[in-house]
């Protein structure tokens, strides 16, 4: 990876914040809804009929609709290790799972749990989502090795993450022996590469830029407050940034306003691959695929 090597995020802290601000996320959540607006946009060219969909970092749940509607037949499986937002994912009971309180009531399988160690058996999943999760890892390779481990061959992962000029205009801001206020983000090729190494084939990855506008920074870091997120990286300072620092920050960020409005720039890396069979064993051995003699070209009939 191109991150530095003492980068590292405090996932006790991304799910205490989660957590913390489960009640309010949904009310900055524009850009996740935009997002996975175009993520919607990409299953459109894509012929698959999944049996089992996971949502990985589902937070309150809002994709989950959404999957459902697209995907009727399939189970809808969500997943989050921020429990009280899980919690908000809950459908609303109908009058059969309040009388049978083992009914699934249609809704989603909801399940706490870390991306690095799933709940769930191999093979187990046809498509994989996660919508803006894989931003929250330093590495992502466990993540999406996991994801692999869950996926039936020929499955699919989709999902959405944020690269390295992500916040660029709040990062520069900062004075840079301030430590890390705004996260590091992952390359999309480093992203590629690490799809690979999970087991994923001709991974299809594209970028795009989305810009938000507020009329003064503090409406950006009250969204970045209300939607849980704040920097978890390790190396971020521990006490209150002072009063002299905050008027520095204001200060040069106020030297991008344009049309009267201050930009906040989301570089958005998507991608999606499939899985494909293994090519060595868990420990590490080669695996040989033998066909019938009958599968070769000029082979007799």
């Amino acid at each position: 990876m191109a991150l530095p090597a003492d980068f590292e995020i405090d996932r006790k802290a991304v799910r205490r914040n989660f957590s913390r601000h489960a009640a309010s996320t949904d009310s900055v959540s524009a850009l996740n809804r935009e997002v996975a607006s175009r993520m919607a946009e990409r299953l459109d060219y894509i012929r698959l009929e999944p049996t089992r969909v996971l949502d990985i970092g589902c937070g309150t749940g809002a994709d989950l609709a959404a999957l459902a509607g697209r995907y009727p037949a399939a189970e809808i499986i969500a997943a989050d290790s921020a429990f009280a937002a899980l919690h908000r994912a809950r459908p609303a009971r109908s009058l059969l799972s309040r009388v049978n309180p083992f009914s699934r009531g249609g809704g989603p399988l909801l399940t706490c749990a870390d991306i690095e160690k799933l709940p769930f058996p191999a093979a187990a999943m046809t498509l994989v989502w996660s919508n803006l999760m894989l931003n929250w890892l330093d590495d992502p390779l466990a993540g999406l090795r996991e994801m692999a481990r869950v996926l039936e061959v020929g499955g699919m992962v989709m999902f959405s993450t944020l690269g390295p000029d992500t916040l660029k205009e709040l990062r520069s801001s900062f004075p840079k022996e301030d430590g890390d206020r705004v996260h590091r983000f992952i390359d999309m090729h480093d992203l590629g590469d690490a799809l690979i190494k999970a087991g994923f084939g001709d991974p299809v990855m594209d970028m795009q830029m989305i810009t938000l506008t507020y009329s003064d920074l503090d409406g950006l870091l009250r969204d970045l407050r209300l939607s849980g997120a704040a920097s978890a990286a390790r190396s971020r300072p521990a006490g209150l940034t002072g009063r002299s620092t905050w008027q520095q920050v204001r200060q040069r960020y106020e030297t991008l306003r344009r049309d009267g409005r201050l930009p906040a720039t989301f570089e958005v890396v998507f991608g999606h691959a499939w899985k494909i069979p293994a090519r060595t064993t868990a420990d590490g051995r080669s695996v040989i695929q033998f066909r019938p003699r009958d599968d070769f070209e000029g082979s007799p009939r």
